[in-house]
């Protein structure tokens, strides 16, 4: 038998996972364990400790994979806001028309707003803290790039849709659709009956304004 018929007659074996996967893997699951805690308490009053105090994990489990608070809870918002960037992608991709696109979008954004505002305010609170924080600032940019053109890409396919163009530009879109999504989680703890309705409401009449003829 030749060296490549016995190679070719072994069965499938599974791939090994590189170490810097395996550690990666952990990261998300404390990743993942930390969101609940950080999103109860936000950015001021977490910290290690507590963190593995509210988890499956020790704390020098925590402090192994993350050299400090910052770095965990960096990992943790970057971790989060890049899935949730993501989850217009199909509505964008599969919409047919302008109708079908605004109303896919606002219930994936007010479906969002109602069940994970938690994470939505320590976003918001790590974006204050950044412009205190130098350490804080780089993912916060990327974060913010990453929505800005989650949002360009909402406004292209609707002005493509209604025949029309983007009648400002990528900061611009972000700045405005944003301001009303960030609006929309202050205020839903207050007023959780009446928030979703309205912000859907408020970018149902920004949306047209945003493209021109």
């Amino acid at each position: 038998m030749t060296v490549a018929s016995a190679t070719a007659a072994e069965p499938d074996r599974p791939a090994r996972v590189s170490g810097i996967d395996k550690i990666e893997r952990r990261r998300v699951a404390l990743a993942e364990s930390a969101l609940k805690t950080l999103g109860e308490l936000g950015y001021a009053r977490t910290s290690l400790r507590e963190i593995a105090n509210n988890s499956e994990f020790t704390h020098g489990v925590v402090h192994y994979y993350f050299r400090d608070k910052i770095d965990l809870i960096s990992y943790c918002v970057r971790y989060y806001k890049t899935k949730c960037a993501r989850r217009y992608d199909e509505v964008v991709e599969t919409a047919a028309s302008a109708d079908e696109l605004s109303t896919g979008f606002l219930a994936k954004m007010t479906q969002t707003l109602v069940e994970e505002t938690p994470m939505h305010k320590l976003w918001y609170d790590l974006r204050a803290q950044s412009m205190f924080e130098d350490q804080l600032r780089p993912d916060v940019e990327m974060i913010d790039k990453l929505l800005e053109d989650m949002i360009w890409r909402l406004l292209t396919r609707y002005a493509e849709l209604t025949g029309s163009t983007p009648a400002v530009d990528a900061p611009t879109a972000y700045a405005l659709v944003d301001g009303l999504f960030e609006q929309a989680v202050v205020g839903y703890s207050a007023n959780p009956d009446t928030v979703p309705g309205q912000l859907a409401g408020r970018i149902t009449q920004v949306l047209p304004k945003l493209v021109t003829a």
